[in-house]
């Protein structure tokens, strides 16, 4: 039977930084693929010289707390003010859309007592990051009541606006992986009820792509963060004299400026390409002989690598956080510890110097990778909306 659905969440194609939100976008294709009635509440954070598209029902209106990368510090009254433009645009979707059920996305930077609003609708999250943990920390409007109840309570009375974080009002909760579900339990309701689903990668990425003769090519493919390890991948280049890096991805202005003033001491090794577009990618990651993913933390699961992959070509990782769960040293991957780019160097050098250890890696890569696919993915997320009612 088809039903209608509102999908919540921070961020939605075009406008985004990571793969959560290319995810959340590509399961609300299938859930409108299945016949189901689907519109998007996400905020009104726009990328700089990219449109918004032309997909219907996709509304940009809710403000948010995160503004330039950052939290900044906002007023009591300026608090007061996000929180009850956020809950307006959403009354404004339930009483237009009438939603069946609610699909809550990435909610980090987001008034958490939206789950309050919503109590009465059926509800699943899908939790592919650590906003159950950061998002009451930056959440200023629920943040500034937590301990004061009976302040909170008068507030609310006055201003009609919630102020808890409701969590109990979302019926289910679906992981990306064992990791992050194990790492949100302490924030759950006792008893909330959890699943897992592993999000995994598009079909245009099933592969392989071309085989090649080992010619020193390494790439690096994700946001300029300091938790994403771009500058490991930089500095293994200087026990790696023969070989080149390019990294493709955005970041922060802070970030990437600090990449590039590390970048100078490679004149000519180091290749940035920013607004890669994701249909791209499969060309990208098969113009090289390996892929580079030394996150220095710990990450909810990680697509690079199985993207990689998917296209025949080995992977050095730190494979740590739910990244654990697919990456296997010596079988489909070779492992190192985090922050160590000598490791890293000695890792691609040992891959330089055994193609049998190459093949081995790309057939067990390959099939890694076919079992982490959107499309399974996007059934489970069908399914778990389906349940709901």
């Amino acid at each position: 039977m088809p039903v209608r659905v509102l999908c919540v969440g921070n961020m939605y194609p075009p406008h985004h930084l990571g793969g959560y939100e290319l995810v959340w976008r590509g399961a609300v294709a299938a859930l409108r693929d299945a016949g189901h009635a689907v519109e998007v509440l996400t905020t009104d954070f726009r990328r700089a010289g990219v449109g918004d598209g032309e997909e219907p029902g996709v509304f940009r209106e809710l403000p948010w707390w995160w503004r330039d990368h950052e939290f900044p510090r906002r007023s009591p009254r300026a608090r007061l003010a996000v929180a009850r433009a956020a809950h307006a645009a959403l009354a404004r979707r339930l009483a237009a859309g009438r939603p069946d059920a609610i699909a809550w996305w990435a909610m980090g930077g987001l008034p958490l007592s939206l789950l309050a609003a919503a109590r009465e609708v059926a509800s699943v999250a899908f939790v592919h990051d650590d906003w159950l943990l950061y998002g009451p920390r930056v959440d200023q409007w629920t943040r500034m009541l937590a301990r004061r109840r009976q302040l909170g309570r008068a507030v609310e009375r006055r201003t009609g606006v919630p102020t808890a974080l409701a969590l109990d009002a979302v019926r289910r909760w679906v992981f990306v992986s064992e990791f992050t579900r194990r790492r949100s339990l302490p924030a759950l309701p006792p008893g909330a009820e959890t699943a897992i689903a592993h999000s995994g990668i598009d079909a245009a990425f099933l592969g392989p792509g071309p085989q090649r003769e080992w010619s020193w090519r390494l790439l690096y493919v994700g946001r300029i963060d300091e938790r994403k390890g771009a500058d490991v991948a930089v500095a293994a280049l200087a026990r790696l004299p023969a070989a080149t890096l390019t990294v493709v991805g955005d970041g922060d202005d802070a970030h990437l400026r600090a990449l590039r003033e590390q970048v100078a001491a490679f004149p000519g090794r180091v290749e940035l390409r920013a607004g890669v577009e994701h249909a791209a990618l499969p060309a990208v990651y098969d113009e090289h002989d390996a892929v580079l993913f030394p996150a220095h933390w710990d990450e909810p699961w990680g697509l690079v690598p199985l993207e990689a992959m998917a296209r025949g070509r080995p992977v050095v990782a730190t494979g740590t956080g739910g990244s654990a769960e697919y990456l296997r040293d010596g079988d489909n991957a070779l492992l190192v510890a985090r922050g160590d780019a000598a490791a890293l160097a000695a890792a691609v050098d040992r891959l330089a110097a055994d193609a049998p250890l190459r093949a081995r890696l790309r057939e067990a890569g390959l099939a890694t990778a076919r079992e982490h696919t959107a499309e399974r993915f996007n059934a489970a997320v069908v399914r778990e909306l389906e349940a709901l009612l």
